[in-house]
């Protein structure tokens, strides 16, 4: 008759290659599905800007000989007076001539 230890001690161990090997395929196959789904779901979002009208190239020609080059829908009239409406601020162009000119 053999104790509890010798009995251990003469079972063969297990080895926890097989599974330690399905863990690590799982693992790989789980990243590249994230990848993929990742790369496939980020070229579905497209993003556009509206275009926007801007109208002729105009130059505006200011008394003191400089040029302002601009587009038509960019200026209006306020009081009397001509204003170019930028993106970031607003000039006064009181006094110069509009000339539809092509300026590339």
């Amino acid at each position: 008759m053999l104790t509890r230890v010798e009995l251990y001690n003469h079972k063969p161990k297990q080895s926890s290659r097989k599974g330690l090997f399905f863990f690590i395929i799982a693992c790989i196959i789980l990243s590249a599905s994230f990848f993929i789904f990742r790369y496939y779901y980020q070229s579905t979002i497209k993003i556009e800007a509206p275009s926007e009208d801007l109208g002729q190239k105009v130059v505006i020609h200011l008394p003191n000989g400089q040029k302002v080059f601009t587009y038509d829908n960019l200026i209006f009239e306020k009081d009397g007076k001509t204003y170019y409406k930028g993106e970031r601020n607003t000039i006064d162009l009181t006094g110069g001539t509009v000339a539809y000119e092509n300026w590339e």
